[in-house]
């Protein structure tokens, strides 16, 4: 039972615990537990929560990694495809992966809500990797332990190759639509309306990211190793069993959780506010006319939600709160009409998403480069010295650096970097803000790229001087790869941890699932423009006498070439980026939760 005095929330569950000596404080965020009611702050959420879903999302990481690490070798190895196609098809995969977050983050917000978006889309991606370890073991590894740098594999039926394809998509589809939502779900954990909470929920999203990349460390080390001799059953049955032992894990903590109720469809509302702006397009608004905006009725809530103030920018879009003498009319009758009348609040959320919109455009040719390592990075790799004694190094496993390189960078940055910022600046600021970090991300990634090219031209030298007619593999050892991976690492920490926290605190109350899927695609377009720009590439660079920039041989190709091409397109995104940045005005916030209904009643405008 609740009491409404000023739009604040009084539980009276927690007033009657009190006097029966019982510290049952809610939370101020508006979360409820798993029956509904306002979380009890003492027994649920916090860090019990919290840890829970940083394990699923290392078991989780690590099978999804298990498949997509090598993915780009058991392309070329078994199903015998070309550098190029395979370096097209993961992009295209791992973009697909991430198309589907969009999908996950839709169904949370607007129906399911993200507890149940999380166990429905785990389930989905156990039955994808379990399919494919079926498919792998009995019918794609033939004859047995094909698949390594010696013994090819058969050529392979359209419906092994279609149940192959049936396979990593359903993974695409369980991971895509999990993985944006287990991000917000693990920070809804922690009420930001609380002060020592707050501040464990921006430290939840440098966490998850390590979680993230220390899940994947094994795929990429041991899982890695066993795969590029040929073991890819046993890869793919370990990547198995770790997703269902992160679903048991998850489903575990079911009673501990917080959770905030599903706000509807936010596509009507969006169209709404578009449509209503539209009818209204010859309604001239003078300046000081806020008091004639449409605030929506606080009584009647379905849930709670921080009220979001009036901002300036995008004055078009204000026309669909500001109620005409039609819309009194309407009033009169006791009408609304949804499409031509909407809230301010309403109106906000899509401001708030237009202006989140040119930041996210900037982030996606960092994915191109991010995107890089899963493709031709391992292809580089692959063409280097791989062997120290009679020991093989998988070029896949040297990204193993790159996870080491992301959590050196997180502590340096959470405990040397943001501390000494934070004394530099005024006192009570934060140190780098999101938008700053991602800046430098941008600037770590274009070094990242310059010294991708500069070990690839010496790779060539040593190639070109070892071998006759430039068909094995280069002197030059796999280790030179080292600093482009760690590079790459560093720009991950300030690019893709500013993200997850950016958008997640900029989106509206109601779509924060959407702001974490904002992050996810931008890794998905950036694949597709990976791709895009393989297939561009190879097109103007190949001509009779040259096979183009990306042969299947390496060793007659220049991916330099390609390296610092990417090196100067991140250049030109960062300056647009900054410009953007400048541009960019953040959300506000009333500090107390407000509720809202979707029936909203006309006749209290």
């Amino acid at each position: 039972m609740n009491i409404h005095i000023d739009g604040v929330n009084i539980h009276i569950r927690g007033i009657l615990g009190k006097f029966k000596g019982e510290a049952e404080e809610c939370t101020l965020d508006g979360s409820v537990d798993l029956q509904g009611q306002p979380a009890i702050r003492e027994r649920t959420g916090k860090w019990v929560a919290g840890i829970i879903i940083l394990l699923n999302q290392g078991l989780a990481t690590l099978a999804f990694f298990g498949v997509g690490v090598n993915l780009v070798l058991l392309l070329t190895r078994v199903l015998q495809q070309n550098n190029a196609d395979a370096a097209n098809n993961v992009s295209k995969w791992t973009g697909t992966v991430y198309i589907f977050s969009l999908v996950g983050a839709f169904l949370s917000d607007s129906y399911w809500g993200r507890y149940k978006t999380c166990a429905i889309f785990q389930v989905i991606f156990v039955m994808g990797l379990i399919s494919l370890s079926l498919a792998s073991q009995f019918f794609l590894l033939n004859p047995r332990h094909c698949g390594d740098r010696t013994t090819k594999c058969e050529t392979h039926s359209s419906w092994e190759i279609g149940l192959f394809y049936l396979s990593i998509y359903m993974i695409a589809l369980g991971n895509g639509g999990y993985q944006p939502n287990i991000a917000t779900f693990g920070a809804d954990q922690f009420d930001e309306e609380d002060p020592k909470e707050g501040l464990s929920k921006v430290a939840f999203f440098s966490y998850f990211y390590l979680a993230l990349n220390l899940g994947s460390l094994f795929s990429n080390t041991i899982l890695g190793y066993f795969e590029d001799g040929g073991m890819w059953a046993l890869g793919f049955w370990v990547s198995a069993a770790s997703a269902c032992a992160g679903l048991v894990l998850f489903l575990s903590g079911t009673s501990r959780y917080r959770h905030f109720k599903p706000s509807g469809n936010p596509l009507s509302r969006f169209c709404q506010v578009i449509v209503a702006a539209a009818k209204k397009w010859r309604v001239e608004m003078s300046t000081g006319e806020e008091e004639n905006l449409y605030v929506v009725n606080e009584k009647g809530s379905s849930m709670n939600v921080r009220k979001m103030l009036h901002t300036d920018g995008f004055k078009f879009l204000d026309k669909a709160a500001y109620i005409t003498s039609r819309d009194l009319d309407n009033q009169k009758q006791g009408l609304h009409d949804t499409w031509r009348l909407c809230p301010i609040s309403q109106v906000e959320e899509v401001k708030c998403i237009l202006r989140l919109l040119p930041i996210w455009l900037c982030t996606i040719i960092y994915s191109v480069v991010f995107t890089q390592m899963a493709s031709l990075f391992v292809e580089q790799g692959a063409a280097m010295k791989c062997t120290i004694s009679n020991f093989r190094i998988p070029p896949a496993s040297m990204s193993s650096f790159d996870i080491l390189s992301v959590a050196l960078f997180i502590f340096l940055y959470r405990r040397v970097l943001d501390p000494v910022v934070s004394r530099i600046r005024k006192k009570g600021s934060k140190g780098l803000t999101e938008l700053q970090r991602m800046g430098i991300g941008l600037v770590i990634a274009v070094m990242a790229m310059v010294s991708a090219g500069i070990v690839e031209c010496y790779r060539l030298k040593y190639a070109q001087k070892d071998c006759t007619h430039c068909q094995g593999s280069s002197s030059l050892s796999i280790f030179w790869q080292v600093p482009q991976y760690a590079f790459i690492g560093a720009s991950e920490v300030f690019m893709y941890v500013g993200q997850l926290e950016f958008f997640n605190a900029q989106a509206p109350d109601g779509l924060k699932s959407f702001g974490s899927a904002l992050c996810m695609t931008s890794i998905s377009l950036g694949n597709y423009v990976s791709s895009l720009l393989v297939t561009v590439v190879m097109k103007i660079s190949t001509t009779d006498n040259m096979p183009g920039w990306i042969p299947g041989n390496l060793n007659k190709g220049h991916l330099d070439r390609f390296f610092f091409l990417l090196a100067g397109l991140t250049t030109i995104d960062l300056v647009v980026y900054i410009a953007c940045a400048k541009w960019y005005k953040k959300i506000k916030l009333e500090g107390k939760c407000v509720e809202i209904s979707g029936k909203d009643n006309p006749s209290d405008v």
